[in-house]
């Protein structure tokens, strides 16, 4: 009988088997952390351009709002400038937190747009600040809201911002 029974043995420590299995599970590991490391950049990229194209739809709020006040009747004797950009808009960001002083700005959550009306200004807290540069060394990009009596309001940054390497006005 016992010529009949298979023979036990000790399987080696490091066989083929288990080397091929940690190479591949090695393998995974690896493209999972390039992989979320490639997921952090494009939503930083992401971030990076939804500022941009607010910044963008807030000037351009501006240009219509003077345009607007350029086309009324010359008869109105008061015109109501409005010097929130936000209020101007069809419809605000999502992460729009309000009218908020610069003083309480700690309170606002990362990824989002204040106004601040005694300084006249708007202000971006970035949800992920790796790589922001203010020369200030405030977390908040800060943009002023400004402009001649005869011309759209513009909004210019109080500050020489860089974030991902780029230059944020």
């Amino acid at each position: 009988m016992a010529a009949n029974a298979p023979a036990l043995r000790a399987a080696p420590l490091l066989s083929v088997r288990m080397v091929e299995w940690l190479l591949v599970t090695a393998l995974i590991v690896t493209l999972v952390v390039v992989f979320m490391h490639q997921v952090r950049v494009v939503q930083r990229q992401t971030e990076l351009a939804a500022v941009r194209s607010t910044l963008g739809a807030l000037r351009t709020a501006l240009v219509f709002q003077y345009l607007q006040q350029q086309t009324q009747a010359k008869d109105q004797s008061v015109v109501i400038e409005q010097r929130n950009p936000f209020e101007l808009l069809q419809r605000r960001p999502a992460n729009y937190a309000g009218e908020i002083a610069r003083h309480q700005v700690a309170d606002v959550p990362p990824g989002s747009w204040v106004f601040d009306a005694k300084c006249v200004c708007i202000g971006y807290l970035p949800q992920d600040a790796t790589d922001f540069v203010n020369p200030s060394g405030d977390a908040m990009a800060w943009y002023q809201v400004e402009g001649a009596p005869a011309s759209p309001l513009q909004i210019t940054p109080k500050a020489a911002y860089f974030w991902q390497g780029e230059r944020l006005n």
